[in-house]
């Protein structure tokens, strides 16, 4: 069902841009007679991992071939490295912001951070008092609320057994840990997650903060390469020659420094192993609807 058309938008020709709202009974004629249909050039998604490859599958099996790209979930780590202890506030709330803003529920949200032995216990009071500060699940008419509901309603269980998950291997939960209302989960920091649990490698996507120690830059690089997402990583020092070093080793389509989960539009957005693939954002976005054509001349004969 076509829902919405652009008509004449900056001077573009009608209906050259159009939605369609396929109802999820609606999907395999999604699949039969637009993902495979020989008149689309170039499919983008954004959305889940699962969702992703049942597109890419679909796509690759139609008989010809279609260029896809494809921008997934992610489990962004962020590093805290001992030399943070002179702006270790400026360094919570920033990490705690890219961990908590709009409940979770972004594709390059904080979901493990891993700090410094050094700083830790420094590092998880301040995010303690600040999450139980700042951060508060309740309905949006209430002006103490700063987080509202979650977009699914599914969303709360799947957090709370992530969180459930990360107790039961010994982690602690220092603020929050359960559902609010039919549709919300508090916000929650967890402080001594083990690497294998799930809140450390499946994405999460609600407002929860996992964090463990680590005893030096190498055991940080390799706890961020842990994983099978690969979207973002953020480094927090004051040491640029830090960044330098880290930031070509970390498999991550963005590196972040002192700062996370934002966007430049004049840089690539992309993301490694089962983040995606291709690219969005910057002058490298508009590759993937683009076609290359070679013109290769020689004056006439007769010139």
């Amino acid at each position: 069902q076509s829902t919405w058309a652009a008509r004449d938008v900056h001077g573009a020709h009608a209906d050259v841009v159009q939605s369609l709202k396929v109802r999820p009974e609606g999907m395999h004629e999604l699949h039969e007679h637009v993902l495979t249909n020989p008149l689309v050039d170039y499919v983008a998604f954004t959305g889940s991992v699962a969702t992703g490859a049942t597109i890419y599958k679909a796509v690759a099996g139609a008989g010809h071939f279609t260029a896809v790209g494809l921008e997934l979930g992610g489990k962004d780590a962020a590093y805290v490295a001992a030399d943070c202890e002179p702006t270790l506030d400026a360094t919570v709330a920033s990490i705690v912001d890219g961990a908590m803003y709009n409940a979770g529920q972004s594709c390059c949200s904080i979901e493990r951070v891993y700090v410094h032995a050094s700083v830790y216990d420094k590092f998880v009071a301040k995010a303690a008092e600040l999450v139980a500060k700042d951060y508060v699940t309740g309905s949006p008419l209430d002006p103490k609320t700063s987080l509202g509901p979650m977009a699914l309603s599914s969303a709360p269980k799947v957090v709370h057994e992530h969180v459930s998950d990360a107790k039961r291997r010994g982690a602690r939960v220092l603020v929050g840990g359960a559902a609010w209302g039919k549709q919300g989960y508090q916000a929650t920091l967890v402080a001594d997650v083990p690497q294998d649990s799930v809140l450390m490698q499946e994405e999460t996507f609600g407002p929860v903060m996992p964090v463990m120690p680590v005893r030096s830059d190498d055991e940080a690089l390799r706890m961020i390469n842990d994983s099978r997402y690969g979207l973002t990583a953020a480094i927090y020092t004051n040491d640029e020659g830090r960044v330098a070093k880290m930031g070509p080793l970390i498999r991550a389509g963005t590196v972040y420094a002192n700062k996370c989960d934002s966007l430049d539009p004049f840089l690539p957005w992309t993301g490694v192993k089962d983040s995606g693939m291709g690219h969005t954002l910057s002058r490298h976005g508009f590759n993937a609807f683009t076609q290359l054509k070679a013109y290769n001349l020689r004056k006439p004969y007769n010139s």
